[in-house]
């Protein structure tokens, strides 16, 4: 199966959930049972044993927070109309080893699982030692009780009289991975199916074998569950010294390659936000090196921090050969301004920079303050004349529709799982290369004028499936048609063709509104790209990129400066 859709159990089915997770089982042993261990064999046998009143329950918890559960909070209607309760049904699973009965708990635990009368009465003991009044509130409670040492505990221990005792799911951390090997990340998570159910979410249907899947190597799940746990603890405000001990080295996968990269890259802003300018340069380090393969932003980071250290001839000795070797244009960017301070602070003389084409301006004042680009739109629009707030969305937009086939070429590696809204290689750097021939297919239906009836006709067709540069919601069929009678095709071609030349990067920055003139003279522009800039805002580096290829390519775009009139 490859349809989303067809993989969902119905909703009307009150063990809809449990089917969902039984089929996520079934697929990633058929198609990942090399990669299974020892825990992860064993669940599968430990479940598939269970009554299915119990199975129900064990995937209930995995899909709710955390670990730690109280019985009285776990009735669904289902199980107890099977079980005849919860208790009954929770049996099983602590026979099993799935699920502890009495695990001890931690102070922090204790507050998350307990309300305030409870915590009163449970640790009556301790709001005495630590001499605060017994109405105290729970925050009061949390900040002067969790600094203290405490160990852990039974709840019964905690608390001898409470009325259950609070059960801890075992097995999170395998189901999280067998959740991993299936989606093949884990951002996304059991409520894909409900939604593909309900139709709030569709996928493009793109068939793949049994032998597609995001992990080839038991090894590579370990490392991506490794570089996750690490980000999580920087979230939560570890320290980033710690953490950079912890980081392991760069997996030769190029995709994890690129995780490990953002992850020392995160490390690095945070250790630099905190003033430990060593840790960070290595960090930064880590990140972007070797050039031109992994993160430029971090190679970028460490060139300023180390300017800003004072250490120049160091920047400069790494800056000048990756000027050479770069094709990252926001890389090139940041150092054609950063190049000629480092030679001037060691008395070189600066070398010829490019120079930026000047794009066109014009300046409004109106009423206001308001939203400036709403403001820039109303002002300008008349019928003979829209103007559409399109930020981001309608060249993207135009492309996606275009290119679908090629973006959704069932190439290895790109497709292993119905809930995908685009090929998990969009980012990598041989994701043109594979495609070359869909992708010059596809762009040749802008000679030859095939490409107005592709575009509408994927409109017409693919509506509301997921794609990764189509916004259903901003491209309204008005809004195509005029696109498709103003813009010229060699204009979209270019514009395509620089997206295509990093993805990740040039699908931002985009202007924020397109003006159509469909009634201008012969040969004078039928549409315009507007940037809005309003009081003391000021272009941001991707934008001035876009709008110096835009000049370069005679693609008529401008800069609208907002000022507010002043009132009385």
């Amino acid at each position: 199966m490859n349809s989303a859709a067809a993989v969902a159990a119905p909703l009307d089915d009150p063990f809809y959930y449990l089917t969902n997770f039984e089929f996520v089982l079934a697929w990633v042993t058929e198609r990942h049972g090399d990669l299974l261990g020892e825990a992860e064999w064993g669940f599968h046998v430990a479940f598939a044993a269970l009554p299915r009143a119990s199975r129900a329950l064990l995937v209930r918890m995995v899909m709710r927070k955390g670990e730690h559960f109280r019985p009285s909070r776990l009735a669904y209607p289902e199980i107890d109309a099977e079980a005849g309760d919860t208790e009954a049904a929770l049996a099983p699973l602590v026979a099993a080893g799935l699920v502890e009965a009495a695990p001890a708990l931690e102070l922090a635990t204790l507050f998350a699982q307990l309300r305030l009368p409870e915590l009163r009465q449970a640790l009556a003991e301790e709001i005495r030692a630590a001499g605060l009044p017994p109405a105290a509130g729970k925050s009061v409670l949390r900040e002067a009780l969790l600094a203290r040492d405490a160990s852990p505990r039974p709840l019964a221990a905690w608390w001898p009289d409470a009325p259950e005792e609070v059960v801890r799911l075992t097995v999170m951390a395998t189901c999280d991975r067998l959740r991993l090997m299936f989606f093949g990340n884990l951002r996304q998570d059991w409520s894909e199916f409900v939604l593909a159910e309900l139709g709030h979410q569709r996928f493009e249907a793109v068939p793949f074998g049994v032998d597609a899947r995001a992990f080839c190597h038991r090894e590579e799940v370990d490392a991506y569950l490794a570089l996750h746990a690490l980000r999580g603890r920087l979230e939560e405000g570890e320290a980033p010294v710690e953490l950079a001990a912890a980081v392991p080295a760069r997996p030769a996968n190029p995709w994890l390659a690129s995780r490990h990269a953002r992850l020392c890259l995160a490390l690095g802003r945070q250790a630099e936000r905190q003033g430990e300018g060593g840790l960070a340069l290595s960090l930064y380090g880590r990140a972007g090196w070797p050039a031109p393969a992994a993160s430029g932003e971090g190679r970028i980071r460490l060139l300023r921090l180390a300017e800003r250290r004072g250490e120049t001839r160091k920047a400069l000795a790494l800056a000048e050969p990756l000027a050479r070797l770069s094709h990252d244009e926001a890389e090139a960017q940041a150092l054609e301004r950063l190049l000629p301070r480092l030679r001037r602070r060691l008395g070189l003389s600066p070398r010829a920079i490019s120079t930026e084409p000047v794009p066109e301006r014009f300046t409004l004042r109106l009423p206001g303050p308001a939203w400036v680009e709403g403001a820039v739109r109303d002002h300008l629009h008349h019928e003979a004349a829209p103007v559409h707030y399109v930020e981001n969305t309608l060249i993207t937009g135009l492309f996606g529709l275009l290119c679908w086939e090629a973006l959704f070429a069932a190439l290895p590696g790109a497709f292993f799982h119905p809930f995908q809204s685009g090929p998990a290689d969009l980012y990598r750097e041989d994701f043109l290369a594979r495609r070359r021939e869909y992708f010059d297919d596809c762009l040749a239906r802008l000679e030859d004028g095939r490409y107005r009836q592709t575009i509408r006709d994927n409109w017409r067709m693919k509506v509301g499936i997921a794609n990764p540069f189509v916004h259903w919601g901003a491209l309204s069929e008005e809004l195509l048609e005029q696109a498709l009678e103003c813009i010229p095709p060699e204009h979209l071609r270019a514009c395509f063709e620089r997206l295509l030349g990093d993805l990740r990067t040039n699908r931002a920055g985009l202007p924020d509104l397109v003006q159509f003139l469909p009634e201008a003279p012969a040969g004078e522009p039928r549409y315009r790209l507007i940037e809005v800039k309003g009081p003391g805002d000021r272009l941001q580096d991707n934008q001035r990129r876009w709008l110096a290829f835009f000049r370069r390519h005679g693609i008529p775009a401008a800069v609208c400066q907002l000022n507010w009139e002043e009132t009385a």
